[in-house]
């Protein structure tokens, strides 16, 4: 057997400042799940106070719905490295890849089942699957494949929502669609009950979050962003970054303000459902790719991942920051921890995040003076290619 986990010399710096990015993103928009009655209430009329509103504004058109599509891409951009890298040694990709993914599943349904409703990996994992089928494409193939993914279903969505829209306006006000019944079961829950209590509570929304048509809206959602970052990867389009600068500079000139643009709708116009659907799901993505063209282009600048080196490791150890983030943050929240849970406003909530960010930024550079790999990297890698995590002291020996 020739594969082994990636060592720190073979990684790419900026790769990993992605990731890191995108945790403090994906963070900020967690924390509305943590502290609010989601997946039951309408965020964009939840809130009444004046800073609550400016503060959900900026993230909503910021940072909402493009982090994700972001780590979704880097994702099958790893798993295309991947690839690369086994069939390159001669090995079975597809051994190491289905048993990284089923393991990457079961500690998502522990994290699922036992800290926080609103987990991601089992959908990565699953959405995986699918793509390690098609990861011989060619770039090209992998890229229209997605496109074609993405396109067909949300454009025919987006057509048929602004259909609805147009013949009955005020019958597609998002705002109408709240379960008042489920939003006060889950504040009573999470903002009042015992551990119990929130198990409970946290099967009923799981029940939502993880439907039979969640997991089908995952491949027209989740996956095509994966076969994105596999084409990309393919293409080498981060390790070229410099002879590329051209293509990332266009990107991040056209992708930013266009994303900006379709994200704002809900706000410079009356708001209705086509105008949701248009800024979750294309000016999301959208954005996303314009704040990876960004920070790709200005890794290029020299000394930049050295002055990003923090946030490179919390990009290292991405599922020990994102698991930690939920364990923090359901302490925070709910009654058997601080019981903070509805107490607290949006702006305080986006600084403790920031502040939450920062400390794990803290303890990731700490950890790799002494570690190569996260915690739960390593055991996970562990179980994966029978390899423990070194010390650092044992690497140059």
């Amino acid at each position: 057997m020739n594969s082994t986990p990636t060592t720190s010399k073979q990684r790419i710096d900026t790769l990993d400042i992605l990731r890191g990015v995108s945790l403090l993103g994906i963070l900020l928009v967690n924390m509305f799940a943590f502290s609010t009655p989601m997946p039951h209430i309408d965020l964009k009329t939840w809130f009444t106070v004046p800073i609550d509103k400016e503060y959900h504004e900026i993230l909503d058109v910021f940072v909402q719905g493009s982090f994700y599509p972001l780590f979704s891409m880097l994702f099958g951009y790893g798993l295309a490295m991947q690839y690369t890298k086994t069939t390159r040694l001669g090995d079975s990709f597809y051994k190491f890849s289905i048993k990284r993914l089923v393991v990457l599943f079961i500690i998502g349904m522990f994290h699922a089942f036992l800290i926080w409703w609103g987990d991601i990996l089992m959908t990565y994992a699953f959405c995986g699957l699918v793509l390690i089928a098609l990861i011989r494409l060619r770039p090209g193939f992998l890229l229209t494949i997605g496109l074609i993914f993405y396109i067909g279903i949300n454009g025919m969505m987006a057509m048929l929502v602004g259909l609805a829209s147009l013949a009955d306006p005020s019958g597609t006000d998002p705002s109408q669609f709240i379960d008042i019944e489920s939003m006060e079961d889950a504040v009573k829950a999470y903002g009042a009950g015992s551990w119990t209590d929130v198990f409970m509570q946290r099967l009923v929304d799981l029940s939502i979050q993880f439907s039979p048509g969640m997991w089908l809206m995952a491949l027209f959602t989740i996956l095509p962003y994966m076969l994105m970052g596999a084409a990309a990867s393919k293409w080498q389009l981060i390790e070229k970054a410099k002879s590329k600068y051209v293509l990332w500079s266009i990107l991040a000139i056209v992708m930013v303000p266009l994303g900006i643009y379709l994200k704002f709708l809900p706000y410079a116009f009356e708001r209705n459902s086509f105008l949701d659907y248009i800024q979750t799901y294309f000016g999301g993505p959208i954005l996303a790719l314009g704040y990876a063209s960004v920070m790709v282009l200005f890794c290029c600048i020299p000394y930049a991942t050295k002055m990003l080196s923090p946030i490179a490791k919390a990009g290292r150890m991405s599922l020990t920051v994102y698991i930690t983030q939920s364990i923090i943050c359901t302490l925070i929240f709910y009654h058997f921890g601080l019981g903070l849970y509805g107490k607290i406003g949006v702006d305080t909530a986006t600084w403790l995040a920031v502040g939450i960010y920062a400390i794990q930024l803290i303890f990731a550079t700490i950890w790799f003076m002494l570690f190569k790999q996260g915690p739960i990297e390593a055991a996970w890698k562990r179980i994966i290619y029978g390899k423990s995590v070194l010390k650092k002291e044992e690497i140059n020996q």
